[in-house]
């Protein structure tokens, strides 16, 4: 990971740690005010309370060291062979990868000569870094999970999981067409005959506000192959997120998530379930992401890189230019062990229109595309990995939102941020209800 400091014209910096970060008179770091949506439910009647407590048990991995972030998070440094992937049937004889066997090369435009990179791995920009205590060697950081978290899910097994996800084909409808997902999208997305080997970007972060627990708002990458149609659409997407359900608070974390059946049981976020293997024992899955881009101040973002390793065929993570957090095996796919064939980058919220009218959850920074740096979120430098292993800049995007009242999408291109999208927006508005 890199913190990349660019020196420009006008006494602006513009710095990208993991990250990526345009900061403007000075660095500060800000603090999300976040909403707990943890309240007391109804009484569990004791054999659900036991079925919970059995799945709490298999995903909270006994550790050999805790941390206590000041959000309230507790992470457990967990022995990395012992983590919950491993737990899925199909890795039980799964050596894990230490190292890709090779990262995506840079292709087109060099870093400039007036570039300086540092690591910044040391920082804090987890909320659980911030008293400085770390995962020793040979752990992953995980976030424990609560009897309360699971309290919030509509059941057991849609704990961690996504509902269904909508095809490109009928996203173009009419809204009222899209059937009643509640899910509501601003993206630029690419489908090539050439086949899809990964994908990159630096993506704006922000804490949109959040209506209801049930609802979410999201920004990220979905690695796609499979029909969108059918039963078996495979997916694997990181990002960062606000979603009260999953987490018990308004704050934007850290997330992935992976499904080879069309979001119907397999896969889930993060480590929720067995499945995506950790190897980095500096950054949590799910923890709260700090500081934040702030409404005409300072801008941060986040770089994700998601590619297939060229011989042993797992799809890698990373975030900066080089720190590896870890990878979905190729045993879980089923198209997607050979490749993809749709990238999307954009946002996503949920709609569930409790109040009769529309939502007023925010995507982004809850403003609309068109006024622009500093105040609309932002997805930058989109890039393609392609047969070669090779990063290459995506020149030609398809932008997509269902109801361009509600959030919407513009895309563009320059030669510092090469393809890139403002997108976003408040939700409910006059011409949104």
């Amino acid at each position: 990971m890199e913190v990349i400091v660019l020196a420009s014209n006008k006494r602006s910096l513009f710095l990208i740690f993991l990250v990526s970060v345009v900061l403007f008179r000075g660095q500060q770091f800000t603090h999300v005010s976040a909403v707990n949506y943890t309240k007391p439910h109804r009484r569990v009647s004791s054999l659900r309370a036991e079925r919970i407590q059995k799945h709490l048990n298999q995903i909270n991995k006994p550790p050999v060291f805790t941390i206590q972030s000041p959000d309230g998070d507790v992470i457990d440094c967990v022995p990395k062979r012992k983590q919950p992937a491993l737990d899925h049937p199909l890795l039980k004889h799964h050596k894990i990868q230490k190292a890709p066997t090779g990262m995506p090369q840079i292709m087109g435009k060099e870093r400039s000569a007036g570039v300086k990179a540092a690591n910044v791995l040391d920082s804090a920009w987890q909320m659980w870094h911030v008293n400085g205590t770390r995962c020793p060697k040979g752990t992953v950081p995980i976030r424990r999970n609560t009897m309360n978290d699971v309290l919030r899910a509509k059941s057991l097994f849609d704990f961690g999981k996504k509902r269904r996800k909508i095809d490109l084909d009928r996203r173009t409808e009419k809204p009222d067409a899209l059937g009643t997902s509640g899910h509501e999208h601003a993206i630029a997305y690419t489908e090539t005959s050439s086949e899809i080997y990964g994908a990159k970007a630096t993506i704006n972060v922000w804490d949109p506000k959040i209506e209801e627990v049930n609802e979410f708002s999201l920004s990220q990458i979905w690695i796609l192959s499979g029909s969108f149609v059918g039963p078996d659409l495979n997916s694997i997407e990181a990002g960062w997120q606000v979603s009260p359900e999953l987490y018990g608070d308004s704050r934007p974390r850290l997330f992935t998530y992976w499904t080879s059946d069309s979001y119907q049981a397999t896969g889930c976020y993060n480590l929720l379930c067995s499945g995506f293997i950790q190897t980095n024992n500096k950054i949590a899955i799910g923890a709260a992401i700090s500081p934040l881009s702030t409404f005409k101040g300072n801008q941060f973002d986040i770089t994700i890189l998601i590619w297939k390793d060229p011989k042993m065929g797992n799809w890698w993570m990373g975030l900066g230019d080089n720190t590896l957090v870890g990878y979905w095996p190729a045993e879980l796919f089923t198209h997607l062990a050979d490749h993809a064939t749709t990238v999307e980058w954009g946002g996503e919220v949920v709609n569930t229109r409790a109040s009769g009218r529309h939502t007023t959850t925010q995507m982004g920074s809850g403003h609309f595309p068109d006024e622009g740096f500093g105040k609309a979120s932002y997805f930058r430098n989109l890039e393609i990995v392609d047969s070669d292993n090779s990063l290459v800049p995506v020149h030609d995007v398809k932008i997509l939102a269902e109801n361009t009242e509600c959030y919407d999408i513009k895309s563009s291109y320059n030669n510092e941020w090469g393809t890139y999208f403002y997108y976003g927006g408040p939700g409910l508005n006059p011409r949104c209800n």
